[in-house]
């Protein structure tokens, strides 16, 4: 399905019966990676995967002020509205579930249950985020100097993926023709309009969050586990999963296990967590 919103057309996909589940990928991916969860959610979840602006089928306007992570939180809302939804469950991986939290931060009486899959809150102070801004308009260069398949070439092999280097070569091909079907100018202004330099910090919000979280990290990614065991201490009603022998895709390299701690979070009633609780 295609809606305009703001001028810009977004591209959607739904499956599923049950409650509303918004999917938000990571970056330089779409909607198409979490369709094999169809048959772990769609029971219990109507699921709605969302290509984020700049990305996937969705549009990738030349205006930066698009790109900004509150603008695109505004977006979802909108989205929702016209699809006549009142309240949603959340996913988000990476970048997708920097979103997540600023929608759920925004508009927290729209979010029923939020799941965030190697996420963070942003970056604490202005000279972290200057630094990482900075990081990200190098990046954003080299998409524009060198093209999509240099930089695929390049995003492939940062550490922040070595473990997906022993997957199976039919789901690194797949992984890999997702991201070069993206553009130029998409993941260019996205990494400078939505990048974690540029959005807020959330980490002040966290404490005010009263629906139930649950976080979601590969023990192979040391650096979002340490993110995730500090969010979990302020998260009034949260949980922990981690998952063994993952990194930062713990959907990818770990489906059957993702899809079945997802819907056993979506699936509990009535949960009152203790904060900080990890499995």
């Amino acid at each position: 399905m295609k809606y305009v919103i703001n001028g810009v057309r977004y591209h959607v996909d739904t499956w599923g019966t049950g409650f509303p589940l918004l999917l938000l990928h990571g970056f330089t991916g779409n909607s198409e990676g979490w369709k094999e969860f169809a048959p772990f959610w769609k029971d219990h979840s109507k699921t709605i995967a969302l290509d984020i602006i700049g990305h996937g089928k969705s549009g990738s306007p030349p205006d930066i002020g698009q790109y900004q992570i509150e603008e695109s939180a505004a977006v979802i809302n909108s989205l929702l509205e016209k699809m006549g939804i009142g309240k949603i469950d959340v996913l988000g991986y990476s970048m997708g579930g920097r979103l997540a939290l600023t929608f759920a931060v925004n508009y927290p009486e729209k979010v029923r249950k939020l799941i965030l899959e190697s996420a963070s809150p942003g970056l604490r102070t202005e000279a972290e985020r200057h630094e990482r801004r900075i990081q990200d308009k190098k990046l954003s260069e080299k998409i524009q100097h060198e093209g999509i398949k240099n930089f695929i070439d390049y995003w492939e092999n940062i550490p922040l993926f070595h473990s997906q280097k022993s997957l199976p070569e039919k789901i690194r091909t797949r992984i890999r023709s997702q991201r070069l079907a993206n553009s130029i100018d998409g993941l260019a202004n996205s990494l400078n309009g939505m990048g974690t330099g540029v959005q807020p910090s959330w980490w002040d919000e966290l404490a005010h969050l009263e629906m139930p979280v649950l976080l979601i990290t590969g023990n192979l990614d040391q650096k979002f586990c340490r993110i995730a065991e500090e969010m979990s201490k302020i998260l009034p009603n949260v949980k922990w999963k981690t998952a063994e022998d993952a990194g930062h895709a713990i959907h990818v390299e770990k489906p059957e296990l993702f899809g079945t701690i997802v819907s056993g979070f979506l699936s509990q009633t009535g949960e009152n967590n203790t904060n900080g609780s990890k499995d």
